[in-house]
């Protein structure tokens, strides 16, 4: 190994080293983190840059969307601090519009200072308890509505934390003591990630990281145009609609593939609507490059290189692209179905990549008071079925399009004042198929606070299943239920004391014909629960009695 050369075996242990590095500072963020969507629900990416900016390592454990959202973000960093960075600043920023796409994801960046020199920057991303505002819903019909804004700003300078700003947020955010414990988690993560890439320079010799970045993107971007370059050349296209609170809009996709590049357009697509659904284009585009990126070459570490033969582009206004003052705390809501949308577009060339669409991620926030009067704040993730693919049925009750960790029932009924009295497989709900789709659940919550509760619903597949592909059948339709009566999936619900909250979550579709599936396969589904009896003869043909 020399400065400016890395053989493969150096280039490999370096590379890992530097992820390592990230996950020691996700560690760090996980365990000194008060909210349970951090240290539960792994709702965080820690990140190192070099000193251009270029992202070259990620943490294990992170949200996809994440894996494109921090360089814009970091760009819009230095394009206001740039040169103007000292040791031991920290800069901030919640701007849905430059970040993940809603408020609720703080953004933490620590220059990396070598000899007076900036190295790189360590960055996290965490979804914070709250920000104020009418709270964590889709209820909201301009940003302005959804809580506290923060623009890029130092939050340390030099090492001495300003309190005004500390202030300013405590005095708008609910469970405060959280939000901020969640903020100091985040500034420590990037101390560690800092001091440990200052140590792993000093130990290889490393004047800067600039060589290493070069190597590691250059690789990266090869291995993605390698990949791109066995596809065949020409234009897929797919669309679906979706429900938009209270509203349907139609999502459109077109990718044209061309030599060693791709292009992304989602022009047609539908426009804005009144409500915290909409979808800024950093997470448009960030959900983009995941999806060609588990098509293409999943198994290489996140970084800048594996973006750059892909292009992303969204109509201005379109619910895809989305500009204040539209809201979009829940974006996910919306954002989840871009995954889908790109594989049924390219399941024609590589079907044994894509996985039918899955149910995906059911979120939901309460607001109340608990039993001895004080505030409550909590967010609750419900997972419908995995769909369906080529060799291999559909996980149960695992997210698509996400990979958010469910927060233990131990731990969410002192949190959230609520009972959970039921947690079950769904029986029928995963698309029948030559390989099915997984199984939603029905979940059983009781208000056990003796004050009523605000429930905040963030939920889709209400109204549209999730497809099947190659002649599999859809999943089961989610439902929400308020002691017995269906409620919507994306509104603002009261829940009296004892109340009964039912969440019957979504099932994925099937892959492939259901006649294809084995007997052998129908009869372990029914011994499972996966299916039920009835459900076996009318999607399978197979009776119990067979």
């Amino acid at each position: 190994m020399t400065a400016e050369r890395f053989d493969a075996v150096d280039l490999s242990i370096l590379w890992e080293r530097l992820v390592s590095i990230t996950d020691e500072g996700a560690t760090a963020l996980i365990r000194t983190s008060f909210s349970t969507l951090v240290r539960e629900g792994f709702d965080l990416s820690i990140l190192i840059f070099d000193a251009a900016g270029r992202m070259i390592a990620q943490s294990t454990k992170c949200i996809p969307v994440f894996i494109g959202t921090a360089p814009v973000t970091l760009s819009h960093m230095l394009m206001k601090f740039g040169g103007k960075l000292k040791p031991g600043d920290v800069v901030v920023s919640n701007d849905p519009t430059i970040g993940t796409g809603h408020m609720y994801d703080l953004a933490v960046m620590r220059p990396i200072f070598r000899n007076g020199e900036i190295a790189g920057y360590a960055m996290s991303i965490t979804h914070l308890p709250d920000i104020g505002g009418m709270g964590f819903s889709v209820s909201a019909r301009e940003i302005y509505h959804e809580g506290l804004r923060l623009p890029i700003l130092k939050l340390v300078k030099e090492g001495v934390l300003d309190e005004d700003i500390v202030e300013l947020i405590r005095l708008n955010v609910r469970v405060s003591d959280q939000v901020m414990g969640d903020i100091h988690a985040s500034i420590a993560a990037s101390a560690v990630v800092a001091r440990q890439v200052l140590d792993f320079m000093e130990e290889y010799d490393l004047a800067s990281l600039t060589p290493l970045a070069d190597e590691i993107l250059a690789q990266t971007e090869a291995a993605v145009r390698t990949a791109l370059a066995a596809l065949p050349d020409a234009e897929y296209t797919s669309e679906t609609d979706v429900e938009a609170h209270e509203e349907v809009r139609t999502l459109k996709c077109r990718i044209n593939k061309a030599g060693e590049s791709l292009t992304i357009d989602f022009e047609g697509t539908g426009p804005c609507v009144g409500a915290g659904i909409n979808v800024p284009f950093p997470y448009t585009r960030s959900m983009a490059l995941y999806a060609i990126k588990c098509l293409t070459t999943p198994d290489i570490p996140n970084n800048d290189g594996s973006t750059v033969p892909i292009t992303v582009t969204a109509p201005v206004g379109s619910i895809l692209n989305a500009v204040p003052p539209a809201a979009s705390a829940g974006r996910h809501t919306i954002g989840h179905f871009v995954v889908p949308l790109i594989y049924a577009a390219m399941a024609e060339i590589v079907p044994d990549r894509v996985t039918a669409a899955s149910g995906l991620t059911d979120i939901m926030t309460i607001q109340g008071r608990h039993a001895d009067g004080s505030e409550l704040s909590a967010t609750y993730f419900a997972a419908g079925g995995f769909g369906g693919l080529d060799g291999l049925d559909g996980r149960q009750t695992t997210p698509g399009s996400s990979n958010i960790g469910t927060t233990p029932i131990e731990v969410f009924e002192p949190l959230s004042g609520l009972l959970v009295e039921k947690k079950a497989l769904r029986p029928d709900s995963g698309g029948a198929g030559q390989f099915r789709g997984g199984a939603g659940q029905t979940i059983v919550l009781r208000n056990a606070t003796g004050h009523p509760m605000t429930v905040f619903s963030m939920a889709n597949r209400t109204q549209f299943p999730a497809e099947g592909l190659f002649g599999g059948k859809a999943g089961a339709l989610r439902e929400h239920l308020i002691d017995g009566e269906p409620v919507s999936g994306q509104g603002r619900h009261t829940l009296m004391p004892d109340g009964r909250l039912t969440l019957n979550q979504a099932g994925g579709g099937g892959y492939g014909p259901p006649a294809k599936r084995p007997t052998a396969a129908v009869r372990a589904d029914l011994e499972a629960g996966f299916l039920s009896p009835d459900g076996a003869a009318r999607a399978y043909g197979v009776r119990w009695d067979d």
